[in-house]
Order: C-alpha cells, then structure tokens, then sequence
C-alpha cells in the first residue's frame, strides 16, 4: 500500500510566512513588543505557543497577557491571510498524489471554521478525503491529540501508512504520538537547525517532501 499523507497547512500547503511576520510584528507593536526577523522567529518559534512568548520575553506570559497576545496577533493575521497563497509547486503536487491513486488530508491547528473555507477557495478541496482544522485549545497544547482524531477518522488508512509533512517539530510530536511517521519542510515557521532537532527527514521543498513521503512508504 501506497503513503498516505497527512498535510499541514499553514507555512506547509498555504505559504503565509510573511503574513505571519508581519501579524506578529503589527501584534508586538500593539503591546509594546519590539518587532522581530524572519530568521530569529524561525529559530525560536515552537508549540506550545506561550513557550515561544516565553523565549521573546524571558517568562512565561499571564493568563492576561497571553489572551492579549493570542487576540491580537489572530486580527492581524486574519486581516492579512487572503494575500497568501499556496507553496510553489504544492496545486501540482496534491493533484498528482491524487491522479497515481493515493490519498492524502490536512490536519490543522488553523480554526476549522477557517479552514474548510480556505481550502475551497483555493480549489483544492477536492484532493483531501478529509480537512480537520482546531476546534478547541489545540493551538495551544500542540497537536498529537488531534493528529490521533484525525487518522482514526480517516477509516481503513493504517497508522503506519501515513506520513506527516508539515513546517514545524510540533508535527513531527503529533505523528509519533499517533503511530506515524514524519517529513519537515523548512519553508515556513521553523529554521533548519530547530528542525533538525526532531530526528526526522528535513527538505526544503514539497516536492522533496513528497518524494521522501514515497521512500518512507515503501519501507514498510
């Protein structure tokens, strides 16, 4: 049996980096934050969230302020999102996984009532057998748990068919916790030294992604 691939959508599938720049940095002026660079937000980005507030400001964030950060940074990014748009090369992609006969679903920390829409209208919806964006807390608690709802819904795809490719560590965790395998993408939130990290595959193209997808496949 062919890989079926689960992918990530924001910085994976939807280039939207420089959306997220510029929403972080809009959202840090607002509460007095100096702004940040592509290379340091790569290298200190990481799920949870307030770790990743916590790396900025040397503490952890209140209750208070991490609502604040969370709410602003979400209006900035949300004003912003329609410029974004998919990852070069990644129409091609989708449509040629789906046309050799395999399957493949996006698995999401975006709000799902967000992200169905998203994908409609960039006209890829129909490559997916399922799109699962968040529905609670999981943008803050990272995304195993909703990775693990996600492939049992998927019916009749085994765990070890699967492999994950998404932009950040927290998506390498998710797919170890839900019995599948990984491939990481240095295009969006992650430098390659943070990824690296993770012990899986890193490529810095989805085309090599899905390319390494294939090689894990055939191992099993």
């Amino acid at each position: 049996m062919g890989a079926h691939i689960v992918w990530d959508w924001n910085g994976t599938l939807l280039h939207d980096i420089e959306v997220v720049i510029a929403a972080t940095n809009a959202s840090f002026a607002e509460i007095g934050m100096p702004s940040i660079t592509l290379e340091r937000y790569r290298d200190l980005y990481c799920v949870p969230i307030p770790r990743f507030y916590e790396r900025l400001l040397g503490r952890l964030p209140t209750d208070e302020e991490w609502a604040v950060m969370d709410a602003t940074f979400h209006r900035h990014y949300f004003a912003r999102a329609d410029t974004a748009a998919l990852a070069e090369g990644a129409a091609r992609l989708l449509a040629d996984w789906q046309a050799a006969g395999r399957t493949q679903s996006v698995c999401s920390l975006a709000p799902h009532e967000r992200l169905l829409p998203w994908v409609t209208r960039l006209g890829i919806q129909g490559h997916f057998l399922r799109v699962d964006g968040s529905t609670g807390d999981s943008i803050v608690t990272g995304k195993a748990a909703q990775m693990a709802r996600h492939l049992a819904a998927l019916g009749g795809v085994r765990p070890e068919h699967v492999v994950v490719i998404g932009d950040a560590t927290d998506d390498a965790t998710a797919a170890a916790h839900a019995g599948a395998r990984a491939v990481l993408y240095t295009g969006g939130s992650h430098s390659r030294r943070s990824l690296l990290v993770a012990g899986v595959p890193v490529v810095d193209s989805l085309a090599e992604a899905v390319a390494v997808a294939e090689e894990l496949a055939a191992q099993v």
